[in-house]
């Protein structure tokens, strides 16, 4: 799968690097060097890469004219074709490099997350194992140094959560765990379970871009807040007060509640997701329109689609979507995804450059 490199491309992103590297030498004020900096990180790799390129095509070049000359030494000409070999080699590799780089961003991959996890099918079984997830991707957060912040939980019956939100905070979050979202089921003897048969238990992962401001306007006529007396558990002191804050947003009919201990950070954190729900709802949309019969994600995204599956007495997972099957569950569990993060990422790059390759031809 070839995807043509434009020559002219590539000088316009040199030049443009240069000209940011001579910005930030002349000593901007503070905010426009944190904004030609980001813009100088992201195109580093890529600029490197196209100096590589250009190195080795010259040093091939080179060895193309020792090789047309009639008179160049036959010990020279054995070696100029060692090297000649080799340096195709690199070529191709820098220029697939160089292809994946130069796919089209994601606008959202380097924003935290809005984590929400819900037991399904399986009663208290599915609220452990909604339990068991979320410190899987906690304990994945934390070996990438980033922040896990629960944001609102309903505690199962027996442990375990029947529906947890959290913010995961850390750059580039939702680039690796975009993925995740979807229904994940697993496979099991439950403690309470006494002839030691499995059963099987579902619960639903969705991953959501944080939202700014400027990604989403949410009109103060298009919502309404409702407070409420919270109810449940919490203690004494949450049920003296109208805490609980309902935001109801119009146009959609998406609602979202927060009951914590204090109103205002209940309005807050419901703002909060609500925004990162409608970002979700307007890129799904958007990815729709755009892709219409073809999908360039990773299977569908549907929350309802039935993404992996985690067999515990084999100790095997397997992610349906890429056919991958790994017999080391209880390292992923302990939040060793880097694996099946990395496959799902490959996978979607191939086919975003097959997706290139057709248009191009």
């Amino acid at each position: 799968m070839v995807v043509n490199l434009p020559a002219e491309r590539m000088d316009q992103m040199v030049k443009h690097f240069q000209m940011l590297e001579m910005q930030m030498a002349q000593g901007p004020d503070s905010d426009t060097y944190v904004r030609l900096a980001s813009e100088y990180s992201e195109l580093e790799p890529v600029v490197a890469e196209i100096r590589a390129l250009r190195e080795a095509e010259n040093e091939l070049d080179g060895i193309g004219k020792i090789l047309a000359d009639p008179q160049s030494d036959p010990e020279i000409r054995t070696l100029a074709e060692e090297e000649m070999e080799a340096i195709e080699a690199t070529i191709a590799k820098t220029r697939d490099k160089l292809q994946v780089l130069l796919l089209p961003k994601d606008a959202a991959d380097d924003k935290s997350v809005i984590l929400e996890i819900r037991a399904g099918t399986g009663g208290s079984e599915a609220a452990l194992f909604a339990g068991d997830l979320f410190r899987m991707y906690e304990r994945y957060a934390a070996q990438r140094g980033w922040k896990v912040e629960v944001v609102s939980a309903s505690e199962g019956d027996v442990g375990g959560y029947k529906e947890i939100i959290a913010t995961v905070t850390g750059r580039g979050a939702f680039a690796r765990l975009k993925f995740e979202s979807g229904v994940h089921r697993v496979q099991r003897v439950p403690e309470t379970e006494a002839g030691g048969r499995i059963h099987t238990s579902a619960a639903t992962v969705a991953v959501l871009p944080e939202a700014e401001d400027v990604d989403v306007e949410i009109r103060n006529e298009d919502i309404r807040i409702d407070t409420m007396r919270a109810s449940g558990a919490g203690g004494q002191h949450v049920n003296t007060t109208d805490s609980a804050v309902r935001i109801t947003h119009l146009p959609t009919g998406i609602i979202v509640v927060q009951a914590e201990k204090s109103q205002h950070q209940n309005r807050a954190r419901a703002m909060q997701i609500l925004r990162a729900r409608l970002y979700d709802m307007h890129r799904s949309q958007a990815a729709d329109e755009r892709s219409e019969a073809r999908r360039l994600q990773v299977g569908s995204g549907d929350r309802s689609e039935r993404i992996r599956t985690y067999n515990f007495p084999q100790g095997r997972l397997t992610d349906h979507r890429i056919n991958l099957t790994l017999y080391k569950l209880d390292r992923v569990m302990m939040g060793e995804l880097d694996e099946i993060i990395d496959a799902l990422t490959t996978d979607h790059q191939t086919k975003l450059l097959a997706a290139l390759a057709e248009n191009n031809g």
